[in-house]
């Protein structure tokens, strides 16, 4: 039986302070959004749509080669992407416009939500599996 790994021989995800500042500015960036949101200040929440949208990007693009890391931050990309859209459906009130049957323009939201929950559905039922069996396979 294998001995389990030591603090020192475990795996270490690093992240570089200008990504970490990056990262704690997109979490002002969202915070004040939502703030907006729950105020009804409209031209703030609209605002901070792009900023907090587009570090959410940089952070995906940057983090691509790890893809536990990546299927996390597209997830997240997804998740502001439909809390932008349904804050904007309430701000202009078609939130409860009837598109379809049983279906709202906030339902619409669902959409880039379902998105980001695949995402994590595929990567945590096919590809981190995958990776667990590439490492038993390396490590034999």
């Amino acid at each position: 039986m294998a001995a389990p790994e030591t603090a020192a021989e475990e795996e270490v995800y690093a992240i570089p302070a200008a990504y970490r500042k990056m990262e704690n500015t997109h979490i002002l960036f969202w915070l004040l959004k939502d703030i907006a949101w729950c105020m009804v200040w409209r031209p703030l929440g609209l605002l901070m749509v792009l900023p907090t949208l587009g570090i959410a990007l940089v952070i995906a693009w940057r983090t691509r080669a790890y893809t536990s890391e990546l299927a996390h931050n597209l997830a997240i990309v997804f998740w502001i992407t439909a809390n932008s859209y349904w804050m904007t459906s309430e701000f202009f009130g078609f939130d409860t416009v009837q598109v379809a049957p049983h279906v709202t323009g906030k339902h619409l939201a669902l959409v880039p939500f379902l998105i980001g929950l695949g995402i994590l559905l595929y990567y945590y039922l096919v590809q981190k599996p995958r990776e667990g069996r590439a490492d038993q396979v390396a490590t034999l």
